[in-house]
């Protein structure tokens, strides 16, 4: 029987209640989900086909039908099931930022697992918040059950924000992705941005100012790079909190400081990062990893 458990999820943006007639399809849909729930067998796609097949056009639907009959023909090996648990091996599905709609992958790096996805918002002259980049956080699945499974009980999972500071603080293999919204973006706004925003992060966990350690990063995102719409900024923690920054594939410099880590890090899952919604992702998937 095929399984529908999904361990890795993802908040949701909240939805408006729709039409009678833009249920229509919804509930084509669920009489699918239910056949192909009942028994993963090629009987139970034919009833999906036929419930498909007696609802009103719709692209999805039209796109489900076509992918039960190239799945579930006569000549097919069905022994898999349709639906299985994400995992390392598996060639997951990327997942979206649905209010930017950027998608990133699940795997980065072969084992660096997708813990959450957030937005990084700009006010424009106090007026209109603008999208900046969406980003998705990443850590080593190997790292995280090692160093973390060592240092909680399964009652303390129940204390999810602490799982966040442990992975902050740890010598765990993690990266951030930026993937650029805003295409008017220079990158001479992301170093003034790093510049304030890092910054105060340094002061905040090394309780004095570090100018030298702050313009040896920011000094990394020089003027000749462009950054366009859908390009891409990763900063990934290495073992020994070395720090590597890359734009578009091209590292552009690498740094070992503990505090700048934990600084660059705190943007995006602290108490007061950029969106809330990321650290709820992470903490509910740190803790699902760890139950595994």
């Amino acid at each position: 029987m095929a399984s529908l458990r999904f361990p890795f999820l993802f908040s949701q943006p909240h939805k408006t209640p729709s039409s009678a007639t833009s249920d229509a399809p919804s509930r084509s849909f669920s009489t699918v989900a239910v056949a192909l729930a009942s028994g993963g067998s090629a009987l139970a796609a034919a009833g999906a086909i036929i419930a498909i097949t007696q609802s009103p056009k719709n692209p999805f639907l039209e796109n489900a039908k076509n992918f039960l009959l190239s799945n579930f023909s006569p000549n097919k090996n069905h022994s898999s099931p349709l639906w299985g648990s994400v995992s390392l091996a598996d060639n997951s599905a990327p997942v979206t930022e649905s209010r930017a709609g950027m998608a990133f992958p699940s795997i980065l790096k072969d084992t660096q697992r997708l813990l959450g996805i957030g937005l990084r918002k700009k006010a424009v002259f106090g007026l209109k918040n603008i999208d900046v980049y969406a980003y998705g956080v990443y850590a080593d699945d190997v790292d995280v059950k090692k160093c973390l499974a060592e240092k909680h009980s399964v009652s303390e999972l129940q204390q999810k924000e602490e799982l966040r500071n442990h992975l902050m603080e740890n010598d765990i293999r993690m990266t951030v992705r930026l993937q650029i919204v805003y295409g008017r973006l220079s990158i001479n706004s992301v170093r003034s941005a790093f510049e304030e925003s890092v910054g105060s992060r340094l002061h905040k966990f090394g309780g004095y100012d570090n100018k030298e350690l702050l313009q040896r990063f920011t000094s990394q995102f020089k003027d000749e790079i462009k950054l366009p719409r859908g390009s891409i900024i990763e900063l990934s923690r290495d073992h020994d909190y070395i720090l590597h920054t890359t734009i578009d594939g091209k590292e552009v410099g690498s740094i070992q400081s503990k505090l700048l880590c934990r600084s660059i890090l705190d943007l995006y899952i602290g108490d007061e990062s950029f969106d809330h919604k990321a650290n709820e992702d992470v903490e509910s998937n740190l803790a699902s990893l760890l139950h595994k």
